[in-house]
């Protein structure tokens, strides 16, 4: 692997979102001096939080999965997770409803999920997913520690017995039909693939090694912190803070002074000069590659996943449907997919997630009230060009229809606070083709073909977040953020930090 010459003293990292914090826990454990700057009053970015009046909501991400990563970011520093957060482990991690009436309740445990399995689709189901299981597994194992979390410098890195027995187990092939050789119910068959949206494709298209985001969901667990996602970012950089690091807030970077091929120190919104030996860059690609003044040679445009609407809202009842994480499926599959991947239009049948974090910590909300997100898949800017200013409230209202006919009966008439987020707002926010999930995870734009977190022509700017490697999602993110530090520290610190980690965890 390689890593940056020259002086690495001094570090600045522009972000204080999860990967910035987790590349800052990782620097500091490494004897570097840090600062970091974040344009926002919080810490977090795309797993931060806000308050709707006398809620508090996360704005960002809200599935937590993989917390051994974060600890392994707080043991730099000589603290673990559960000293600062709360951490309850949901069950179900989902419940899914679909068009059919039929529910199913999604455990990680693998003997209640079995069970459930049974119950909802006979015992020859069952048995696949037994088989599915220890597929997944299989997977991440064979993904962890090199084609996740692995730093690259060439497409030759990949070759080796691993990539053998990916190929062998059908990791090259597409993630719908390796799901189809376990399932044959189509519902159980949404279950375990709709999460490649996560990484911008359809089912049918994704790779299936990104199966290894249906094991986070579906095997490894799903978390949820006391405070919500964006009490995870508060801890890491009180951590942070504590381990010695400097954290500006409502202070971006305004642009990089540079001497030949290095960056000498950053300018701040603020108007400060900070020296530095090496920059960690978090925000957007197009925006790091701005403040460095390079443009990326690569041979095609880059395919940005697809966006997302999100209703927050702040109600004054619950309906028996929702758990902390629920799905609605609409009834069509495909044309869903090819509505906002291919055709730039909103969903006609919508599939959502709904997010009730008060179902697990009350204290987000006044007392008798819930807090809801809403999420609605829906095309980035790039694929439709969609007027939000005008399209926004009509599709607000349909959102409301569509959850009252699902069972959340007078959801309307419920809320008592509400924020709308559309793929205008992540536009304006400075996230490319108005997504909040970056890259798409095609081929092209996967493992060591994925934009690189060391950049032409620049010898001490190193890249982390989701448009680097490995890619989209916190656990992905977390491990770009350590990526990001290797690069700057070399490995051998990062991978004694990793092994001591894991022995605590034992």
């Amino acid at each position: 692997m390689r890593a940056l010459a020259g002086a690495t003293d001094r570090v600045v990292v522009v972000g204080a979102g999860l990967a910035g914090l987790s590349a800052t826990l990782h620097l500091l454990g490494a004897g570097r001096e840090v600062t970091v700057l974040e344009a926002a009053a919080t810490p977090g970015g795309r797993a931060g939080h806000g308050r709707l009046g006398d809620y508090r909501i996360d704005t960002g991400a809200s599935v937590l999965t993989m917390p051994d990563l974060l600890d392994e970011a707080f043991a730099a520093v000589g603290s673990a997770l559960a000293e600062r957060v709360e951490l309850t482990r949901l069950d179900p991690a989902y419940r899914a409803h679909f068009a059919d009436g039929s529910t199913i309740a999604v455990h990680t445990d693998g003997d209640a999920m079995e069970a459930e399995v049974r119950r909802v689709a006979g015992p020859d189901e069952a048995a696949g997913y037994r088989r599915l299981r220890a597929w997944l597994t299989d997977l991440y194992r064979l993904q962890r520690d090199t084609f996740i979390g692995a730093n690259f410098d060439s497409p030759l890195d990949l070759v080796g017995p691993r990539l053998a027995r990916l190929a062998a187990i059908g990791g090259f092939g597409r993630l719908g039909p390796a799901i189809g050789r376990f399932l044959s119910d189509e519902r159980l068959r949404r279950l375990f693939s709709f999460q490649s949206l996560y990484a911008g494709l359809a089912p049918r298209d994704a790779l299936a090694a990104y199966g290894v985001i249906a094991y986070m969901d579906t095997v490894a667990g799903v978390w949820f912190p006391r405070g919500g996602v964006g009490a995870v970012a508060e801890a890491m950089a009180a951590a942070a803070t504590e381990a010695g690091a400097t954290v500006h807030y409502d202070t971006g970077a305004a642009w990089l002074e540079r001497s030949g091929d290095r960056v000498t120190a950053v300018r701040t919104t603020r108007g400060e000069r900070i020296p530095c030996d090496a920059v960690v860059l978090t925000p957007d690609l197009p925006v790091s590659y701005r403040l460095l003044g390079v443009t990326p040679r690569r041979p095609v445009r880059p395919r940005w996943s697809p966006s997302a609407v999100v209703l927050h809202a702040g109600v004054d009842r619950t309906w028996p449907e929702l758990a902390h994480h629920t799905v609605f499926f609409g009834a069509h599959w495909d044309r869903t997919f090819d509505e906002i991947l291919r055709r730039g239009r909103l969903m006609s049948d919508p599939s959502l997630l709904v997010t009730r974090p008060t179902a697990t910590d009350p204290s987000l909300a006044p007392a008798g009230r819930q807090v809801l997100s809403v999420l609605a898949p829906c095309p980035n800017l790039a694929v439709g060009r969609i007027d939000w200013d005008r399209v926004g409230p009509a599709y607000r209202a349909e959102l409301g229809a569509v959850l009252a006919a699902r069972g959340l009966t007078g959801f309307d008439d419920s809320v008592e606070v509400e924020r709308l987020v559309t793929p205008a707002d992540w536009a304006a926010a400075g996230l490319a083709a108005g997504t909040p999930f970056s890259l798409a995870h095609t081929f092209g734009q996967t493992g060591p073909f994925r934009p690189r977190n060391l950049v032409r022509g620049v010898a001490n700017a190193v890249l982390a977040g989701c448009g680097t490697t490995p890619g989209v999602g916190i656990p992905p993110v977390v491990i770009s953020g350590r990526l990001a530090a290797q690069r700057i520290t070399g490995p051998e610190r990062s991978k004694a930090v990793r092994s001591s980690a894991r022995m605590a965890a034992r």
